[in-house]
Formats: structure tokens, C-alpha cells, sequence
């Protein structure tokens, strides 16, 4: 007799015997995963297909403009990619009932640094701990200081960290963190009041580290004793990181590939240091003014400035030069890589220039009216 547990006899007639093959769960749920697997596949394979081509296209499109304006060339709106990026619509992936019951339901995700992680980065290869301000009014008032400084106005940086940083964000918050709650991650390295990220950071020393080292000379000779020594023990290792940060070509490739490093990762902590972290701040949005100026492009208001911000220099200064009637087409896809398109809910809310200029407005309009905004504001010399 056979004792196979998928077989058994339901029925028994004299002379005839009726056999019926009945299926295990865990077999025909392997049978109906592969199936389900294979479904999958498929559909991801088309739509990684047109996406990659959508991409494509916008970079394509991004590279003649940039050649346009270099010629001083009129940009027009076929020189845009005007259909919206494809969202995967097909199965999802299906659970293996193979695979271990606590991987059941919990796929994976990259670990994204945080906070933790650039500290622990700085300790080990460069023996750096940034100075924490005593409390947050210190971090907005060195913020505000050299923001006046440089020229930015108060109400520009003031909405700009209204938008960044939610309107309540401590000089530390993280994209993904701004609200405590269960099981919170962060989304990305962007850090501080106008949310840099890592690969910001390294661009900025590789290009301005020189700058940023004067000044803390020149901020430490004012000083004397405790303070004196605490800002100049600083310098050795920020010249040790400038040094790093210009080891590759002073490029956005290589300069991210390096922001991935332990080491890269370690030039991140420096936003949270009272001294150096306001400078790369505020360097981060002259520069951007800076751009347009030169660009031709001399009045920026708040939601330019943010642009610029938000998707870089050249896309940002893309976007804001459309004229009106063109921001009303023009999908946002166009100014942004498609990783950050993906991970800014905003913008892709937002889907075309116009909606997100508003948008953006209407967050800072709201959230310029919270403690926190209102504090730099109050930080700002008079």
C-alpha cells in the first residue's frame, strides 16, 4: 500500500478503488508562488523597461538644455519631456512560504545613515566631535548671524527652514525623523536647517574648505582661553577632511561616492557643530545665489531660492526660468535624478512646475508661523 501523504483513498466500491491526489499546503503554495513569482517578474521586467527609458529620456532632454544655455539658445517646451514617469502597476511581489517565518512580511530595506552613524564616522577617522550647541537658540543665532552676513535676508532663510525643516526642526533633524514616532527611518542623509546632504557636505569642503578654515582663524583670534582653544583644536581635523574631500575630482559622481565611505559619511557630523555647521549652510544658498547671479538671474525670492535648494543649482535655475505658461505643462520629473524624484513625496504630488511653486509657498506660509521658524526669525540682528 502506498502511505504518501498527498494520496488517499476517499471512496471505496467493491472491486474499485478511487484514489484521489490531494495536494500538501506547502507544496501547492510553492506551486501557486512560482507562478505568482514568474507574474511578477514579467510585469516588473516591462515596467523597469519603460521606466529606465522614461529616465533616460529626461536626462537626455536635461543635457540639451544645459548645451542650450550655454549657447545662449531658446529653450522651448518640446526641449522637456512632458508625460509623467511610469508607476509600476502589476502584481506585487509574492512571499516565499519557504523562506523563515520572520522574514514573512518584513521586506528589507537599505540602511540609510544617520546622526549615530556620522559621529561614530568622525570618532574613528578623524578623531572629530562636533561641538553641540548648549541649546537650539545658539545654533539659530550663529545660523542667523552669518546668514545676515553673506546678504541672505531673513525672510528667505527663515521659509527656507520653514520648508526643510518642517517650521519646528532642531539644528540635528533628519529627513525621515522630523516627527518622533514608532519606527521612523530616515529617507535620506539630508541634516540641518536647510537640509544638506552627505555628498552637499563634501562638495562644499572640497570646494570651500579653505574659506571655512580662515574664518574659524579669524572667529578663534577674537577669542580667548577655553573658548580660544576649543575653537582652534577644531582646525587640524578640518584641514585633515578638506584634504579627504579633495582627494577625487571635484565633481557631484565622485563626491557622492565618497559620501558613501565611512569616511565620507564622517564629513556629515560637521552640520552639527555650532561653528562649522551655519557655514556650510549658509555657503550652501550663496552659492546657489551666487549661480543665478551669474546665470542672469540676479532677484531670487524664497520658493527660487528653495528650488535651487531642493533639486541643485542647474535644475533649480531650469525650472525657475520657465516662463508661466510653460510651468503649467512641464512635469517637476524634469528637474530632478529619479531616485530623488521618487523619495520627495512633494514632488511628485506636485507633478507639474506650476504645483509645486505653489505648494511650496503655501508650506512656507504655514509653517513660517511655528515656534521654531519664529525663533530664527527672532535670531536674526536687527
Amino acid at each position: 500500500m502506498m502511505h504518501h501523504a498527498w494520496m488517499r483513498r476517499v471512496r471505496s466500491i467493491p472491486g474499485l478503488s478511487v484514489l484521489v491526489v490531494a495536494c500538501v499546503p506547502l507544496a501547492c503554495a510553492a506551486g501557486d508562488y512560482q507562478r505568482d513569482l514568474e507574474e511578477y517578474t514579467v510585469a516588473r521586467q516591462r515596467y523597469e523597461e519603460v521606466s529606465e527609458a522614461h529616465w533616460n529620456l529626461i536626462a537626455e532632454k536635461r543635457r540639451a538644455r544645459i548645451a542650450k544655455h550655454r549657447n545662449n539658445e531658446a529653450v522651448v517646451i518640446d526641449d522637456y519631456v512632458l508625460t509623467q514617469p511610469p508607476v509600476y502597476s502589476g502584481p506585487p511581489k509574492p512571499m516565499n512560504p519557504a523562506a523563515p517565518a520572520e522574514e514573512i512580511g518584513t521586506p528589507a530595506t537599505p540602511h540609510v545613515p544617520v546622526v549615530a552613524d556620522f559621529l561614530r564616522s568622525a570618532a574613528e577617522h578623524f578623531n572629530f566631535a562636533p561641538q553641540r550647541p548648549q541649546d537650539e537658540m545658539e545654533y539659530k543665532r550663529a545660523y542667523a548671524r552669518l546668514a545676515a552676513a553673506a546678504g541672505l535676508t531673513k525672510e528667505k532663510v527663515v521659509r527656507i527652514y520653514a520648508f526643510e525643516a518642517g517650521g519646528n526642526g532642531t539644528y540635528d533633524v533628519q529627513a525621515g525623523l522630523e516627527q518622533p514616532a514608532p519606527g521612523a527611518q530616515a529617507v535620506s542623509t539630508a541634516l540641518g536647517y536647510n537640509q544638506l546632504l552627505a555628498t552637499n557636505s563634501i562638495g562644499l569642503l572640497a570646494e570651500k574648505g579653505g574659506q571655512f578654515i580662515a574664518s574659524l582663524r579669524a572667529k578663534a583670534a577674537a577669542l580667548s582661553g577655553e573658548a580660544k582653544a576649543v575653537l582652534e583644536a577644531k582646525i587640524p581635523a578640518l584641514e585633515q577632511m578638506v584634504d579627504f574631500c579633495r582627494s577625487v575630482p571635484d565633481r557631484w559622481s565622485e563626491h557622492q561616492k565618497l559620501a558613501s565611505t565611512p569616511a565620507g559619511l564622517a564629513i556629515h557630523a560637521l552640520i552639527l557643530d555650532v561653528d562649522v555647521g551655519p557655514l556650510l549652510q549658509v555657503q550652501k544658498l550663496v552659492d546657489s545665489v551666487s549661480f543665478a547671479r551669474e546665470h542672469g538671474y540676479a532677484q531670487l525670492d524664497a520658493v527660487e531660492l528653495e528650488m535651487m535648494n531642493l533639486t541643485g543649482d542647474g535644475n533649480g535655475l531650469d525650472m525657475i526660468m520657465l516662463p508661466l505658461t510653460m510651468r503649467e505643462q512641464v512635469p517637476t520629473s524634469n528637474f530632478f535624478h529619479q531616485g530623488g524624484y521618487e523619495r520627495n513625496p512633494v514632488a511628485a504630488r506636485n507633478n507639474v512646475v506650476a504645483q509645486l511653486l505653489a505648494a511650496t509657498a503655501a508650506v512656507m506660509d504655514e509653517q513660517s508661523q511655528l515656534q521654531g521658524a519664529m525663533d530664527l526669525a527672532a535670531a536674526f540682528p536687527n
